[in-house]
């Protein structure tokens, strides 16, 4: 069932079992789990169905730091989210993200890759992707001409990735209006989340929308579901009763925002043409492809970061604009045009001599973790927006951790190219001082944003526990990427679905309990 509450009597009560704020893809993930449960699930958007810059426009702020897009572009506040314009890449993490390690500060999950993989099975499904299967010799059976450089895999193993077409807000959008026991409310942005006057119980959720109109939502369960920034940005304004906001005695929320480094960083130079369809990708075309990764053993030797390395044909890459000029629009719509226009170009312009797959040239682009920073945070400035929220501020910061994994990544591929005959690989200027920690303004970020809820066992060292719970508040639980403890390199999508429907379970098992 659907519900505009631009329409509703102002100050109507909606009551529920849970309530999901937000509907992309952590939020669509849950209630798609709960059809025809017993429980009544109220899910809230802030938007409608489609892009509204007037909507839009609550996700505007500042940015200092490492320069950053703006944010009112990095993200789409409709049903649906972000999922509205992703890529699609998909690939789990690796056991290794998962582990403390003592070269990587405040590395080390609560939770393991087993206890995820089963989610992971499940994640596939909505995200309609193939089996969940990743590894290489497998894929290389499935599909023709994925054959790999011939290297040491105790150094540089190939990375396999799937492709997801799965637009949430048309392909559910059906599915969860027609759902009996779902309650969507469109237009229903959530203001506040009141705490009782101890602190540690949600008794009710206040939303508005630019029609000036106020609803309350009272629930058992309230799970937070509006990406890394926003739920944040959320926790740390409902400070009426808590006054350091939600989940926030220790000051942790916001703390250790994390980003995908994608970066160009280094140039392959084949000996002679290498024939394969291994490292390549066309988007919507593409079942499958691989990047190349530094196996688990050489980042424990070189206390190095986890991060893996594509392809793209040397002529196209040194043509195109960095991501952060081409994704200079504050209207999300616009930069992703202006984007797919550079890269249009860039490609028309390199035609002459770009060869494709079969190529001797190739630009290396980094995708790597970023390494737990608690300086680089989310925090509320001093402007609202038209429903009274402060607007979030990104402190975007980074390690002389990540600047050092990224060039000892290229010189264990560049050695493995030496070893092998295939070829050399000369590291982009940025790279070629080791002794030069800093960053250019042209270090991309994938548009991944995680890290501002982690999750830990202590609320000393996190603000959510290994069910997704907020330390210390009896019934409120955050969704999604923000409760990652580290980044991983892949995409953060089919983990966070994954990590979703987790929480889904253990949710599902409390309301059983609570009605035996």
């Amino acid at each position: 069932m659907h519900i505009d509450a631009r329409e509703l009597e102002a100050n109507t009560t909606i009551e529920g079992d849970i309530c999901i704020i937000g509907a992309g893809a952590a939020g669509i993930s849950m209630a798609l789990d709960w059809i025809n449960s017993p429980f009544k699930v109220i899910l809230l958007e802030g938007g409608g169905f489609s892009y509204e810059d007037e909507v839009q426009n609550s996700y505007a702020g500042e940015t200092s730091g490492q320069k950053y897009y703006p944010l009112k572009s990095s993200r789409l506040h409709y049903f649906g989210g972000t999922t509205g314009h992703w890529a699609g890449m998909c690939s789990p993490f690796d056991n290794i993200d998962f582990t403390e390690r003592n070269w990587v500060p405040h590395s080390g999950w609560p939770i393991t890759k087993k206890d995820l993989d089963p989610f992971y099975k499940k994640a596939h499904e909505t995200l309609q992707l193939g089996p969940y299967n990743y590894n290489f010799e497998y894929w290389r059976r499935v599909l023709p001409n994925l054959n790999p450089f011939p290297l040491d895999k105790n150094v540089v193993w190939n990375k396999m990735w799937q492709y997801s077409q799965a637009r949430f807000g048309k392909i559910y959008k059906d599915t969860i209006l027609d759902a009996k026991n779902i309650q969507l409310y469109t237009y229903a942005s959530v203001t506040e989340i009141n705490v009782n006057s101890n602190g540690n119980h949600i008794g009710e959720a206040t939303i508005k929308n630019l029609t000036g109109k106020s609803h309350t939502v009272k629930a058992k369960y309230f799970i937070m579901a509006c990406g890394a920034i926003q739920n944040a940005r959320l926790l740390l304004a409902s400070n009426s009763i808590s006054k350091k906001g939600l989940g926030n005695e220790n000051d942790l929320v916001g703390r250790y925002f994390m980003e995908h480094l994608e970066v160009p960083s280094a140039e392959l130079w084949l000996s002679k043409p290498f024939p394969t369809d291994l490292y390549s990708w066309t988007f919507g075309k593409t079942k499958a492809s691989a990047e190349l990764a530094i196996s688990e053993q050489m980042q424990k030797e070189h206390r190095i970061l986890n991060g893996t390395a594509s392809l793209i044909p040397l002529t196209i890459g040194r043509l195109q604009k960095s991501k952060l000029d081409s994704w200079s629009n504050e209207n999300p719509k616009k930069a992703m045009k202006n984007m797919m226009k550079d890269w249009d170009l860039a490609a028309e312009k390199a035609k002459k001599d770009n060869k494709g797959a079969i190529s001797k040239a190739y630009q290396l682009n980094t995708r790597i973790e970023q390494a737990p920073n608690p300086n680089s945070r989310i925090t509320l400035g001093s402007e609202l927006d038209a429903l009274g929220v402060p607007r979030a501020h990104l402190h975007w910061e980074l390690t002389a951790l990540d600047k050092r994994s990224i060039r000892k990544i290229y010189e264990l591929i560049g050695q493995q190219m030496g070893i092998s005959n295939l070829g050399r690989v000369r590291l982009l200027e940025f790279l070629q001082d080791p002794n030069d920690d800093s960053f250019p303004d042209t270090v991309n970020g994938g548009w991944h944003h995680m890290g501002t809820t982690r999750m830990a066992n202590s609320p000393k060292q996190g603000v959510v526990d290994s069910n997704c719970k907020v330390h210390g508040i009896a019934n409120l639980y955050v969704a999604g990427s923000g409760c990652y403890t580290t980044s991983g390199a892949p995409n953060p999508t089919l983990t966070l679905v994954a990590l979703s429907l987790r929480l889904s379970d253990h949710l599902k098992e409390k309301l059983k309990e609570s009605i035996l």
